[in-house]
């Protein structure tokens, strides 16, 4: 009995991951995150009075991580020294390395993560335009922070102005602190290395990583703690998120798909039937109890063949 599928539930083949149309759409965000951040610098006196507005809920929550981490970090160089490199350097070493660990090793995997990383970024956007957060380090001196970027720069390539190379500071927008998405990141690295490490040391990375992180943004007076924990809340509603935004982007494939299909020419015996009665051309009928025989023509006839009746 022939088959046909109900219009509407064509399924869409799934495209194969390629590095190259994957490498182009990561870039592609993240220069959209780079340039909202450059682009989108807000007010810097409302970007002072949101981060004094912090302190001042901070304060009436009895939270108060940020100047006891900085002093240590200003006090102790071992701490100071290696926090400042861990914040200028690893976001943008270990969230693309674990993207292509599991673009190589988890590829069931990797889409939705890659989904739940973007969604949050976007967020994440949203807040730094909304919002715009003067970060602690760039406080007036009697709220009690020292840049620990600026202390130690010596040391490193960054200025004293910016975790960004030394010239480039004013190349980025310094009033992006809520939410941290240093934290947000963190954490999605740690969900990844604890869901699909497979190891012991995997998840005690999992754990360690976005929790030093969280202490370092901290202790170099670069982030609040709400900071920190807005991060967190962003990549909640990022990971609620995903899943929508995933069938999203497959429904429009579909509409896309099926628009291609239905202007290009229909393959036979791709699923395609024929109604009771039709023929494809030049197919002659059989009748029940008769074999189909090849139409005459002259080449087939010698050349004293009678010519066929007519």
């Amino acid at each position: 009995m022939a088959q046909t599928e109900t219009p509407g539930t064509e399924v869409v083949p799934r495209t194969r991951l390629r590095w190259w149309t994957e490498l182009p759409l990561l870039l592609l965000v993240y220069g959209c995150y780079s340039a909202g951040r450059l682009l989108v610098r807000g007010d810097v006196d409302d970007a002072v009075d949101h981060g004094l507005a912090l302190l001042r809920a901070e304060k009436l929550l009895h939270l108060n991580a940020e100047h006891p981490l900085n002093r240590l970090f200003t006090r102790e160089p071992w701490l100071g020294i290696p926090a400042d490199f861990w914040y200028a350097s690893l976001h943008y070493l270990v969230t693309p390395a674990i993207l292509i660990w599991l673009f190589r090793n988890r590829a069931e995997h990797y889409r939705r993560a890659r989904a739940w990383l973007m969604t949050s970024t976007f967020i994440g956007l949203i807040g730094f335009t909304l919002v715009p957060t003067c970060p602690p380090r760039l406080l007036a001196a009697n709220e009690g922070f020292v840049d620990t970027m600026a202390h130690y720069s010596s040391y490193g390539w960054w200025g004293g102005d910016a975790s960004a190379p030394r010239g480039l500071g004013g190349m980025t927008n310094q009033y992006a602190a809520m939410p941290s998405l240093h934290v947000g990141w963190a954490l999605w690295c740690g969900v990844m290395l604890w869901r699909h490490g497979g190891t012991r040391l995997t998840k005690v990375l999992a754990v360690l990583y976005p929790l030093g992180t969280a202490l370092v943004v901290m202790g170099t007076a670069n982030h609040y703690l709400l900071d920190a924990l807005a991060g967190i809340a962003v990549m909640g509603v990022g990971h609620l998120l995903a899943p929508r935004v995933l069938r999203a982007v497959d429904l429009v494939r579909a509409r896309l798909f099926k628009g291609f299909g239905a202007g290009g020419s229909p393959i036979v015996s791709g699923g395609c039937q024929t109604s009771a009665g039709e023929r494809i051309p030049r197919q002659r009928e059989s009748r029940p109890g008769t074999k189909a025989e090849p139409d005459p023509s002259p080449t087939d006839a010698g050349d004293g063949a009678p010519a066929p009746a007519r």
